[in-house]
């Protein structure tokens, strides 16, 4: 009989003459020639053996291969409709390629534990491999989509009346089966199902659940919209002991709510929004000290007075997070009574708020300052619009009707000029994107899109905040409490390298010296150098890429983006839970005091409460744009045919994205670009035409030929009408790089936008090049977050 070291040593150069393979104990056995049960007994303990010392490991399928265990590491799955995926793992720059059998049933955003099966080599254009081994946490718990009957013979011999297939595109080839439960949809209806059952190796394409609402037919008036909230997690509905809570509050401010509060009822304090918004949540005034320095008011609405810690109006407005702005609607954090009733800053009224004044020096430093519990009346409500009409037009009129308001809003336009220039000198970075509008008729369908335009109210409504938000949160860090932060970090290593590389191909240069940390600064510099060139467009985007995304955060990180090094939320807790958590926390330390038993219990709330609302901001957002794509592909789908003016807004190895004035975007697949065979030069984030050296990259302008929209998938189609003046370069095409021909139906479309992660490579990465204005959002999240809204619809930042 064999020995147990004599069958090691066999059994290592068996795996050494082929180290890329995975064996079963079955074809060793067969390749050694072994014959007895004793023999095979001994084969099982010398790779129990090698495997506990790692010289082999078994991989998922209970096969052996060569090596060590592969690392086991967790992160988000990715998927794909054509069944492979990527998994992206924190704080590492490339995602993992996951094969369609190695995906073990996991769906797209599920958190999965991989082990890696190829690292990437340097010099190959294929990226590291891995499959998932467990799946840690489902994502998806329930779906929405467009309901099918099973044909009646069908139903009887499973049990199942029909299946409800999401419109998502990652999701419709697996179908959820219903049964009866009382609840007998028509063909068409959308409805909201509880998943019971996920995808598994009996049900590998298909899953089940459990109807919990009919949103009435695809086609009726608002269901697509209602649809993608759903889908997104977005809370419609109030609970019954919640709205009893916003009912119960009385509708005006009483003599006990005035207690402890100093009464500035008196100051000319004044809202200044959009023409149709309807809850007020800032105030603000201002006048110059005789010491030549300015006094900046921010009051704000003092809304935790109301929602209090542990009732069932707070357990709702946690889980929502914020208020989600559509092109139609608003799904609000508050209910309506509170959001435009008590805590509304309405004009001529009494109303509670909390108190920001600040001492401001004509250089923009703030040397005074004082935080407290208020009472206000607001002098007046002023639009965006008219302010814009006193301080830029000069209107006569309008002048008039506000003379009393002009020389503070005067003063106000000065002060905002010195903010602005104060936060540029230490390198906030600035960057000015398109917004839409998208105008729709009684019944939700898209009739226009309108450019905004920010003016100088809206910028300096937007310092003051900026300003209020670092002021109350440099506070609190030097008192050493608790506190719940804004943070935007300082980008990765990695991340920088890569622009900096990326810039040098253009000649542009960052000042850093070797060992130097990067700084706000730095990037600024680089924003300006390129303003108004060629590769402006396509060096935001790239410096975009390289930033980290805004969060909350317990720990104060700092906020890169406007270079500030203490950040936080404070001026609109009307529509986001964080800013009425800083309002509760300036109440707790003014009311209870700032005991070790205060400081404990908030140090211990803090945490979970910044990752909640993190994540409530990510759906708010993610349902946003998903209903601004829906209503873009709607206005669209009556305009096939037509050629449009375009911009190049991101290239990818499967084609481009272009973007049309009105903010449309949609894809030119490289399959559209006929008049060349193109490749994708990474390092110069350029689609070169092999033949004729014609070049397209990010900023560069082009013609286009409307070729299909798909409402349901929100996707828009191009192809590229070529014309004389596209630019052609020197850049060297490699002919194995070439994409013509190459299968890229797979890459990122308008509505798959997510993630930072990418990895360049052949198996088309999800989250790479994406097209300009999908990165909106991530100036949303990363840039203050505190731009307001216009017409009730949030701005940007």
């Amino acid at each position: 009989m064999t020995t147990v070291g004599h069958m090691r040593n066999e059994l290592l150069a068996a795996f050494r003459r082929n180290p890329q393979i995975a064996f079963s104990t079955a074809s060793l056995n067969r390749a050694l020639k072994l014959t007895g049960a004793e023999d095979f007994k001994v084969l099982v303990q010398a790779l129990t053996g090698l495997e506990n010392d790692d010289l082999i490991h078994a991989t998922g399928e209970s096969l052996y291969q060569l090596g060590a265990k592969p690392q086991a590491l967790e992160g988000v799955f990715h998927g794909n409709e054509k069944g492979f995926g990527f998994v992206a793992v924190e704080d590492q720059e490339n995602d993992y390629f996951i094969a369609p059998p190695a995906t073990h049933f996991a769906l797209d955003g599920d958190t999965v534990e991989i082990q890696v099966t190829r690292q990437a080599r340097p010099g190959d254009s294929r990226g590291s491999e891995a499959q998932v081994v467990k799946i840690i946490e489902r994502k998806l718990s329930r779906l929405v989509g467009e309901y099918t009957p099973l044909a009646d013979a069908e139903a009887q011999r499973t049990g199942f009346i029909g299946m409800v297939i999401s419109h998502e595109k990652k999701l419709k080839n697996f179908p959820v089966l219903i049964k009866n439960t009382g609840m007998i949809p028509e063909l068409g209806d959308m409805l909201m199902v509880e998943i019971t059952d996920y995808p598994d190796a009996d049900h590998p394409k298909q899953m089940r659940g459990i109807v919990s609402e009919n949103l009435g037919n695809k086609n009726a008036p608002g269901v697509d919209v209602m649809a993608l909230v759903l889908a997104n997690d977005i809370h419609t509905e109030y609970p019954e002991d919640a709205m009893a809570q916003a009912n119960a509050i009385p509708d005006h401010v009483t003599d006990e709510d005035r207690k402890n509060r100093r009464d500035i009822t008196d100051q000319p304090v004044v809202t200044i929004d959009g023409d149709d918004s309807k809850d007020f949540d800032d105030a603000v005034v201002a006048w110059q000290l005789p010491n030549g320095n300015y006094h900046l008011g921010v009051h704000i609405a003092d809304v935790s007075y109301y929602v209090t810690e542990g009732s069932p109006l707070d357990h709702e407005t946690y889980e929502r997070g914020t208020s989600t702005y559509l092109t139609d609607r608003v799904i609000p954090m508050l209910p309506f009574r509170l959001s435009n009733g008590i805590c509304s800053l309405n004009p001529d009224v009494d109303r509670l708020a909390m108190s920001c004044d600040m001492e401001i020096t004509p250089d923009g430093k703030v040397v005074n300052h004082d935080i407290y519990q208020s009472v206000i009346r607001s002098h007046g409500r002023l639009t965006y619009n008219n302010v814009n009409k006193i301080l830029t037009d000069k209107d006569e009129a309008v002048r008039a009707q506000y003379k009393d308001l002009v020389p503070m809003l005067e003063l106000m336009g000065d002060l905002h000029q010195i903010l602005y220039k104060m936060r540029h000198d230490r390198g906030a970075i600035d960057f000015e994107e398109n917004e839409a509008k998208i105008i729709v008729d009684e019944n939700g369908h898209p009739t226009d899109i309108v450019l905004r335009e920010r003016g100088l109210s809206e910028r300096m409504i937007e310092s003051f905040m900026l300003e209020a938000n670092e002021t109350v949160a440099e506070h609190y860090n030097k008192l050493h409490l608790p506190f719940l932060y804004r943070v935007h970090e300082t980008p990765d290593d990695d991340r920088i390298k890569d622009f900096m590389e990326f810039l040098a191909t253009f000649g542009i240069q960052i000042p850093i010296k070797k060992g130097a940390k990067l700084t706000p600064k730095m990037l600024q510099e680089v924003n300006t150098s390129v303003a108004g060139t060629p590769e402006e467009m396509m060096v935001n985007v790239k410096m975009l890429r390289s930033l980290k995304q805004a969060h909350y955060s317990d720990d104060p990180l700092g906020h890169f983006g406007i270079a500030a090094p203490y950040y936080c939320h404070f001026t609109s807790p009307i529509r986001r839970y964080p800013d009425l958590i800083v309002h509760r926390l300036i109440r707790s330390y003014a009311t209870q005091g700032a005991g070790e038993d205060v400081q404990a219990a908030w140090a211990e709330k803090l945490p979970d409460i910044a990752v909640q609302t993190s994540v409530r901001e990510r759906h708010s957002v993610d349902a946003e744009r998903a209903v601004d794509d829906l209503k873009k592909a709607e206005f669209m789908a009556d305009k096939v045919g037509e050629d449009f003016d375009a911009v190049v807004s991101g290239v990818a190895g499967f084609g481009m994205f272009v973007a049309l004035p009105n903010t449309v975007e949609g894809l030119v697949h490289i399959s559209r670009m006929k008049d060349d065979y193109y490749a994708f030069v990474e390092n110069q984030m350029a689609l070169v035409g092999e033949r004729t050296h014609k070049t397209f990259r990010i900023g560069q302008t082009c013609r286009v030929h409307l070729d299909n929209v798909d409402v349901e998938q929100r996707q828009i189609d191009f192809s590229l009408i070529p014309t004389d003046d596209i630019p052609t370069s020197d850049i060297e095409v490699k002919r194995e790089t070439r994409s013509r021909g190459q299968k890229h139906s797979d890459g990122p479309r308008n509505n798959q936008r997510g993630g930072q992660h990418g990895n360049n490579n052949n198996h088309n990465s999800r989250g790479n090049n994406k097209p300009f204005n999908g990165l909106s959002s991530q100036l949303k999240q990363n840039h203050g977050g505190n731009r307001k809204r216009y017409n009730g619809k949030r701005d940007p930042k």
